[in-house]
């Protein structure tokens, strides 16, 4: 059984690096979805978070934490503005 496992050829060495290389990649993407969240929220929509405040309300409540979040943020920018003056018709 250990026969299927050695690393002889310049090509296994390959495939194992090959293998580590996607692995760190995919470690690499999942660490950074909050960071890039973040920036892509800055710039659509002006409003800044943290990434750790993004983490944070994944881990409390998942996807739904993250946007319940979002949408206290995007009200806390709105009521910042003032009241909207409505034209009568």
């Amino acid at each position: 059984m250990s026969d299927a496992f050695e690393l002889v050829t310049r090509s296994d060495w390959m495939v194992l690096g090959g293998a580590a290389l996607l692995l760190g990649l995919l470690i690499v993407s999942f660490r950074s979805r909050s960071y890039v969240f973040c920036q892509y929220l800055k710039t659509m929509t002006g409003i800044a978070l943290k990434p750790a405040e993004v983490r944070r309300a994944f881990k409390a409540g998942g996807r739904e934490g993250v946007r319940e979040m979002f949408l206290d943020r995007i009200i806390q920018e709105d009521l910042k503005g003032g009241p909207v003056a409505i034209p009568d018709r």
